[in-house]
C-alpha cells in the first residue's frame, strides 16, 4: 500500500489545517490508520489513529479536544482536522498503516510527510 499525505502548510497560532491521507495500491478501507508527528530533533510521536470501520478513535493527550481524525473509505481517505493550533505542534505529519497503536514501529507503511508550521 502507498499512502499520501498532504495539507500541511503555514498557520497562525489558534488557526486550523485539515490534513489528508490518500491510499493507494490497496485501499484504506482494508486498514486502521494513524497520524504521527515529528518536530526536529525529536522522536516521532503518535497523534491520533482510526479504526478500520471508523467506529474508535485515539489521540495523544495534548491533542485531544483540538483535533479530530476521521474516514471517508469512499474516497480511500483518512483526514487529520487541525484546531487550536500551537507553536509546539510545528512539525511533519506523517500518516502510517495498519495499526491502531501508538508506537512507530508498530506501522509497515508510511506516508512521505507534510509540513505543519505554526508561526507565533
Amino acid at each position: 500500500v502507498q499512502l499520501q499525505a498532504s495539507g500541511g502548510g503555514l498557520v497562525q497560532i489558534g488557526g486550523s489545517l485539515r490534513l489528508s491521507c490518500e491510499a493507494s495500491g490497496r485501499t484504506s478501507s482494508a486498514y486502521a490508520v494513524g497520524w504521527f508527528r515529528q518536530a526536529p530533533g525529536k522522536e516521532r510521536e503518535f497523534v491520533a489513529s482510526i479504526s478500520l470501520s471508523g467506529g474508535s478513535s485515539y489521540y495523544a493527550e495534548s491533542v485531544k479536544s483540538r483535533f479530530t481524525i476521521s474516514r471517508d473509505d469512499a474516497w480511500n481517505m483518512v483526514y487529520l482536522q487541525l484546531n487550536g493550533l500551537k507553536p509546539e505542534d510545528t512539525a511533519i505529519y506523517y500518516c502510517a498503516a495498519p495499526g491502531l497503536g501508538r508506537q512507530p514501529n508498530e506501522y509497515p507503511y508510511w506516508g512521505q510527510g507534510t509540513q505543519v508550521t505554526v508561526s507565533s
